[in-house]
């Protein structure tokens, strides 16, 4: 055997033979040791062994957050199967669309089993049905051999246009990552990983559940939820936790209370980098430390602040490289014309790594663009400066044509974002009559508040080139979301402007 385990199930054997008595699952009020947990699994693997599940099977589950997710997640990787965590916010042609791409064996949900069962009515063969509580069955598991480089869950892709997609992501990338994810943030045996993010997301599972399987324990969170996270927290004895997208802004915007800092919690992963003023007001009223990197579902070796140095902020930070087998992911930054970018010159960021996706589920076509010539494009413009940190600066299809100039979304949405009373914005192209692209702002006051749109149309012609200036301004009570927290652009571009927008 290597130094350490390369697949999930070896890893869970692993963990379990070192420590089975130790408590490493927590959910509200209860709590499960290792050889719990373990043998939950074996439970749920004999329970999907016996409907019919062998390797290369998904095992579509929809059930949110619940240590329930967890075992049948890992009893699918237990006997080889693949696991598609899906999200339960899905409406039933989500889920059509969904389960027409991956065509799961099983799928394991219970109070969302009517919406589940429509779904199947528009299927072809429709798949089996169970519940958490039908699933465990008594005995052994079949003895199935799982290979590093097998795929081990599905990640369905927030899908912002057409089809969905489904990252595929390996053994390899996600034990990788478990070894790494605590040697990025300075994580001991101590430490309780809280998960308030989705399982069905990259983040809760490759870096909550996977660094707490080879170091710490687990805490789950059912949902985020602003004004109970930090008493959740607190009673859960998590020591840190994982946010992206809106999530840092939420907490912040909370009334500001005297348990502020009554916590055990004394690191956070953002994945998000934030103005200085405000990172360093975060880790000041909740007294703890923030740090910051970049990944996605196609990979989880993405950059991220290096342990130890002062803070870049503003910045994602440096390459992450492995504690073990040390520089084992690259980069390159891509221009248009397709030659490397100097420093400090926008382009694509291109990475080369062992954690990256073994392409997109039955999707040759996406999955040869996405991959082209060893290299993960990841669709993110970046510039890195010379000691090789990397700044963020917008979704390459963020990047908007306007007058011959290129644009980006994310210049403007700085300085919308600055103007006194606006807690939200995003910015979008819509269709110009005359070519090319037009601008539309969408913004959200904070709580209380209301907008000015001229007086706002005036801060961005003080501060931006004309051709950046938004040609409309659409003010909305909040921003629709994605499950994540992240502002769902792709809701708003079918708008058409407001004929009473300014």
């Amino acid at each position: 055997m290597s130094a350490f385990p390369e697949t999930i199930p070896a890893l869970l054997e692993w963990r379990a033979a070192r420590e089975p008595k130790r408590a490493w699952l927590f959910f509200e009020e209860a709590s499960w040791t290792l050889a719990d947990v373990k043998r939950e699994v074996d439970r749920f693997a004999v329970g999907l062994a016996t409907r019919g599940v062998v390797k290369g099977d998904r095992v579509a589950i929809l059930l949110g957050n619940r240590p329930e997710t967890l075992f049948t997640w890992l009893a699918a990787n237990r006997i080889g199967a693949i696991a598609a965590i899906l999200n339960p916010a899905y409406k039933q042609a989500e889920l059509v669309g969904v389960f027409r791409l991956i065509q799961p064996r099983i799928v394991v949900t219970d109070e969302h089993r009517a919406l589940v069962e429509a779904a199947f009515t528009e299927l072809p063969a429709a798949p089996k049905i169970a519940t958490p509580a039908e699933l465990p069955e008594g005995g052994s598991p079949p003895r199935v051999v799982v290979k590093p480089d097998d795929v081990c869950v599905l990640i369905a892709t927030s899908g912002t246009t057409g089809a969905p997609k489904a990252v595929m992501q390996t053994h390899r990338a996600y034990t990788l990552t478990a070894e790494a994810f605590p040697a990025w943030l300075g994580l001991t045996d101590d430490d309780r990983l809280l998960a308030p993010l989705p399982f069905f997301h990259v983040n809760a599972q490759a870096y909550s559940a996977m660094g707490a399987l080879a170091t710490g324990s687990l805490a789950i969170q059912r949902k985020f939820s602003a004004s109970r996270f930090w008493e959740e927290a607190r009673a859960l004895g998590a020591t840190q936790f994982n946010a992206v997208g809106a999530m840092m802004h939420i907490l912040l915007r909370t009334e500001a209370r005297a348990a502020d800092r009554e916590h055990a919690i004394r690191i956070c992963y953002g994945a998000l980098a934030l103005p200085k003023a405000t990172h360093r007001a975060f880790e000041e009223r909740f007294g703890l430390a923030l740090t910051v990197g970049y990944g996605m579902s196609e990979t989880t070796f993405g950059t991220i602040w290096p342990l130890g140095e002062a803070p870049r902020y503003g910045t994602i930070g440096r390459l992450r490289q492995h504690p073990r087998l040390g520089e084992i992911n690259r980069a390159r930054i891509v221009r248009d014309d397709g030659k490397d970018a100097s420093d400090g010159e926008a382009g694509e960021l291109w990475l080369s790594n062992p954690g990256t996706m073994a392409g997109y589920w039955n999707d040759s076509a996406q999955s040869n663009v996405a991959l082209d010539g060893g290299w993960l494009h990841t669709g993110d413009l970046v510039r890195r400066d010379g000691d090789d940190t990397f700044t963020f600066v917008s979704r390459k299809k963020d990047v908007i044509r306007r007058r011959g100039e290129n644009v980006t979304s994310a210049e403007i949405e700085g300085v919308l974002a600055a103007f006194d009373g606006v807690a939200e914005v995003a910015v979008i192209a819509v269709p110009s009559d005359l070519g090319e692209d037009d601008i539309a702002a969408y913004v959200a006051p904070l709580p209380g508040r209301t907008l000015d749109v001229e007086q706002l149309r005036a801060w961005a012609k003080e501060r931006l080139a004309d051709f950046k200036v938004p040609s409309s301004f659409h003010v909305r009570d909040a921003l629709p979301k994605t499950a994540t927290a992240r502002i769902a652009k792709h809701l708003l571009r079918p708008e058409r402007p407001d004929p009473s927008a300014k």
